[in-house]
């Protein structure tokens, strides 16, 4: 398996195993935005999908500005990804039925049925990701490494870019 292969299946791993995600969109006088987003349970494939309302400022900015990031952590295992890409606003029912899981209904109540619910899809381009070592005596130790050897290197993570 080549390196590039490796490290792309890092990045589904990751992506798979993260437990928070936050969308950053542009507004109209270049402040970026970030807000908490729950990433669709499905395979990826350098898409990520996400439900939102279709007059959400998050839906105007990303058809004002669509480049998008999607960062997106798993803080007990010391694990973050970040995706970049272009985003776009998808009416899919037959997509949103393949996507849909009973924990959305706590924002939208009413199911695939919710007026103004459509899905946002990120088309990702780049992925970057920093996978540190699980044992928090190795952090410790590689962090007084890279501390004492003024070496950020000395840390024990991985951390690389992959083209999606």
């Amino acid at each position: 398996m080549s390196a590039d292969t490796d490290a792309h299946e890092t990045v589904i791993k990751l992506i798979d195993r993260a437990h928070t995600a936050m969308l950053t969109t542009m507004t109209e006088d270049g402040r970026h935005v970030s807000r908490p987003m729950a990433v669709q349970e499905v395979e990826f494939d350098g898409d990520l999908w996400f439900f939102s309302y279709e007059d959400s400022d998050k839906v105007r900015q990303i058809q004002s500005s669509p480049q998008v990031n999607v960062a997106l952590a798993n803080e007990k295992k010391s694990e973050w990804t970040s995706i970049s890409g272009t985003a776009e606003v998808v009416r899919d029912r037959a997509k949103a039925e393949e996507l849909w899981s009973k924990p959305l209904e706590a924002w939208f109540p009413d199911g695939l049925d919710t007026p103004g619910l459509i899905l946002l899809k990120v088309n990702g381009e780049t992925a970057e990701y920093w996978d540190a070592s699980s044992s928090k005596v190795k952090q410790l130790l590689g962090m007084v490494r890279a501390v004492n050897k003024n070496d950020p290197d000395e840390f024990p993570s991985e951390n690389k870019t992959v083209q999606l």
